[in-house]
């Protein structure tokens, strides 16, 4: 009788398990899609992204091709398409680039405009920094000095990446706009800055020998005079060169 009893409760066991898989098994197999709907969406996703750096990269190549070879408009073409459908990082080189064919072109705002596009667009603080200082460096003769402080000091903070460049920048900055114990006081912390470079301290050496002797308060007037008189054909040929090469290096 008791064998009975058993045979009886361990069918009862049986369907009950069978009731209760039957149950969960809509669950399992919508878990199992789910799981296989977010694997094969990474696995798309990275192959669409393995995919847009590659055409990223060829475009952007094929612009500093171009830029080498003298042609301008593809070379802007390449870097337009790069600047606007690209992954952040190169999108961000492509708009430097961009911006240093402004500035060849001596249209210094539609530079500056393509330099902060960068420095938003650029996925990190390395190349976003690179992107604000070119801005700053484009401005550096024409924009007030209130605005060029804005830009630089900032970047001159401890921990940015390019620190003794902003700071030679914001020194002269400040020499040009009259502020010269300001200034002097920049070069200073300059020449003892230990990301400088041995030009950069020489450089600032001489502009503390100047503001000392006096000489440097003729500078800005100098300067701006210089920059009113019109560059020859011969000058502006000449200068067209070193231009071109510094941009490419953006």
């Amino acid at each position: 009788m008791t064998d009975v009893f058993e045979e009886v409760e361990e069918q009862l066991r049986a369907d009950r398990y069978k009731t209760l898989a039957l149950r969960a098994l809509p669950w399992a197999l919508g878990g199992l899609a789910a799981i296989l709907v977010v694997a094969l969406g990474v696995w798309g996703w990275g192959a669409w992204q393995t995919r847009t750096m590659a055409e990223a990269s060829q475009a952007y190549a094929e612009g500093v091709e171009a830029f080498g070879a003298g042609d301008m408009n593809k070379a802007e073409q390449r870097f337009a398409e790069v600047a606007e459908s690209g992954p952040d990082g190169y999108a961000a080189l492509a708009l430097m680039q961009q911006a240093g064919l402004r500035v060849n072109d001596g249209d210094i705002p539609g530079a500056v405009k393509l330099f902060d596009a960068a420095a938003e667009k650029a996925p990190d603080p390395i190349m976003a920094d690179a992107a604000r200082l070119k801005s700053a460096f484009a401005l550096l003769d024409t924009a007030p000095l209130s605005e060029l402080k804005t830009r630089l000091e900032p970047l001159t903070e401890e921990g940015r990446p390019y620190r003794a460049l902003a700071l030679e920048a914001l020194a002269f900055a400040r020499l040009m706009g009259g502020e010269m114990d300001e200034a002097r006081e920049d070069f200073g912390v300059l020449t003892l800055m230990p990301g400088a470079s041995d030009v950069a301290r020489q450089r600032a050496q001489a502009a503390r020998a100047m503001i000392d002797s006096g000489t440097a308060k003729a500078l800005p007037a100098a300067v701006k005079a210089s920059l009113a008189v019109p560059a020859s054909t011969d000058d502006a040929a000449a200068a067209q060169v070193p231009q071109q090469q510094g941009s490419a290096s953006q």
